[in-house]
């Protein structure tokens, strides 16, 4: 909804406040619905607001209560709205357009530095508290708003972004080696660990779950949420799990709509974003409002080079989902002038670090593009249901049947499921019972990957005992093939460096294009209901993804539904669009490898045999390949690096 800032004096100079006029000139570059600030003795607060919610409307940030001595800026919106006016003995009058803001400064004065505990949704904010002198503040539980901060010998500065922070004096724009060494070494989409820390040295970031408190100079962190997987829901029945399920799921859905502009979706031919899309839907026409659609799609010439069970082009799915479900206005996109390449500059210019998901960042950002056409200001999607809603692994559960010798339900289940996709039942029983017992599979898949290529320059990783920090937070570098799936979605809640980078993205695009994006499968409340039920609701009569596929009876059709053999994949045709310029794209990929900046930080050797491996036999499946992999994520690094000189 906003960008905020907050300025803290350490030694009661008011001109450094100043500073805040600073940052907040720097905010211009995003849209603003209106700007505003506030200034104590020793505090400045900003607030470069976007109207999203009705609520918003006429409210105006930052705001001060003088009889409670408490002034607030926030970037939130609060989806637990009417249990905290129960908790808080919000008055009926008073309920009806109060404000995100004002409700946690409520929930401030009640639980003090608790409150973060009481809050469902997304949002960043800072509180002065100018009787007990301090500054507190939090940031969402998976970081869906994001707040960074830096300090000098003379003050604290915070804000949404970070380069008005980079504006600031004595605060200079050297990088972050320890960052980057992670974001080089780390294979898959995770670009740190240390949950701390930004690619610059001198800005560092408010964790997600996290809250702080200044007294007196001091910056204290606290981790306000942490969320386990024991299983504690038992019902009588499938029914009853289903009717649970579709309880909390609508909540969450429909304290996700309240926006004054239109709702948008992503939607893809999926569980997920179907399901998403089917309850919204139908909350919305109880609105007398329609849901509008935004789906990508490869160019119209692409030739699906992918596997028989996978679909690149998912029309058939959506289209289905859209006149099963209906109150859809569906559109759908090809972005036939966007390539991987084509947007590299202005990604880095709007989420301001260095990233990996090259292969869906142009249509991604299409999407939001069309949607901010639209007037969409808030937009759902379903990015975390492969770990909530549509979790349950068949193969996976039945070697976990297999653990435990369970044997009637085993044979019932792979009877099912070999009946359901027509696959062999020995088969199935090898590939399970290496599941079920990895040890031979892991060490040699360690083996492998430790001769699987790497993007960081050797002697960079030794220097910054990269691979010693992964570890000692927990990153399991090597277990990838063999670790157990049930520990890696565990991993997926406990460990936060797992979300900072959906959430930052999501949040940098919001602010360009003043909408809001949300998850519903993302919910603070779906997530602990989904980690709260028993195994055996997730994978039932060989269908995995069972309770979902459940509960959607009459939500989504069958075709969907109950569809397990295709699944989609989205950006096939992302070599494919720049084939036509390939030579170009080489004399790109070259010059990054060959750039002396990039010298100290990436393996150049690697990165040459790369180049050498795709220059003369370009392929369009070589766009989840590794060697295409290392390069491009090379090139963006080192556009990174020519952006930052």
């Amino acid at each position: 909804m906003s960008a905020i800032t907050a300025v803290l004096s350490l030694n009661q100079a008011s001109h450094e406040l100043a500073h805040g006029y600073t940052i907040m000139e720097e905010l211009k570059r995003y849209r603003a619905d209106y700007r505003h600030t506030w200034q104590g003795d020793d505090i400045f607060l900003g607030c470069h607001g976007q109207w999203i919610t009705p609520e918003s409307l006429s409210e105006v940030l930052p705001a001060y209560d003088r009889e409670r001595g408490l002034a607030i800026t926030a970037d939130a919106i609060i989806d637990n709205r009417e249990e905290l006016f129960g908790k808080l003995a919000v008055p009926a009058m008073d309920r009806q357009g109060m404000s995100d803001s004002k409700l946690i400064m409520l929930a401030y004065e009640k639980w003090g530095e608790k409150s973060p505990e009481h809050l469902i949704g997304d949002f960043a904010f800072m509180i002065w508290d100018s009787r007990a002198a301090s500054l507190f503040g939090a940031r969402d539980f998976s970081g869906n708003r994001t707040l960074y901060v830096t300090r000098t010998s003379s003050y604290y500065a915070f804000c949404t972004a970070i380069k008005p922070l980079l504006a600031l004096p004595e605060v200079d724009r050297r990088l972050n080696e320890q960052w980057i060494s992670e974001f080089l070494a780390i294979p898959i989409s995770t670009e740190a660990v240390d949950v701390h820390a930004t690619v610059y040295e001198r800005i560092g970031q408010i964790p997600p779950a996290h809250s702080f408190t200044i007294r007196e100079g001091e910056l204290r962190f606290n981790r306000y949420c942490t969320i386990v997987s024991d299983e504690r829901l038992r019902l009588g029945s499938n029914e009853e799990y289903e009717e649970a399920f579709r309880d909390v799921f609508s909540t969450a859905i429909a304290s996700k709509l309240r926006t004054y502009k239109e709702v948008g979706a992503k939607l893809s031919g999926g569980l997920d974003s179907g399901s998403v899309v089917s309850f919204a839907a139908k909350e919305l026409r109880n609105q007398e409002k329609r849901l509008h659609t935004f789906s990508y799609v490869p160019l119209d010439e692409f030739q699906d080079w992918t596997p028989r069970s996978r679909v690149a082009n998912e029309r058939e799915y959506i289209q289905a989902t859209v006149q099963h479900v209906g109150n859809i206005h569906d559109q759908y996109f090809s972005f036939a002038e966007k390539n991987p390449l084509s947007e590299v500059d202005d990604m880095l210019e709007m989420i301001e670090t260095p990233y990996k998901f090259y292969e869906n960042s142009y249509w991604v950002k299409g999407i939001y593009e069309q949607a901010a056409a639209s007037n969409v200001g808030t937009l759902l999607s379903g990015s975390r249901g492969n770990w909530t809603i549509s979790w349950g692994p068949a193969l996976d559960y039945q070697a976990r049947l297999l653990r435990q010798f369970r044997w009637m339900r085993l044979a019932h289940e792979i009877r099912q499921y070999s009946a359901n996709m027509n696959a062999n039942r020995a088969r199935l029983y090898h590939s399970i019972g290496k599941k079920a017992f990895p040890l031979v599979d892991k060490w040699l898949s360690r083996k492998q990957d430790q001769a699987m290529p790497k993007l960081i320059n050797p002697e960079f990783a030794r220097r910054t005992n990269v691979y010693e920090r992964l570890q000692q937070h927990g990153y399991d570098f090597w277990g990838q093939s063999g670790q157990n799936v049930y520990d890696v979605r565990r991993k997926q809640f406990e460990k936060l460096y797992y979300w900072t980078t959906t959430g930052s993205v999501g949040c940098k695009q919001s602010l360009r294009h003043s909408l809001w994006d949300r998850d519903a499968t993302n919910d603070l409340r779906v997530i602990r209901f989904c980690l709260s039920v028993p195994q055996d609701q997730f994978v039932q009569n060989g269908y995995g993804r069972s309770l979902i596929r459940r509960s959607t009876l009459d939500y989504l059709p069958d075709h969907v539904r109950l569809n397990q053999k295709f699944r989609g994949i989205q950006g096939a045709d992302g070599l494919h669009r720049i084939l036509p310029i390939w030579r170009e794209v080489m004399e790109k990929l070259e010059q990054a490898v060959q750039d002396d900046r990039m010298s100290p930080y990436v393996n150049t050797s690697e990165l040459t045999r790369s180049l050498e491996a795709i220059r003369h036999d370009p392929r369009p499946d070589h766009i989840f390949g590794t060697e295409f992999r290392l390069l491009m994520r090379s090139y963006i690094f080192h556009r990174f690096l020519a952006n930052h000189a």
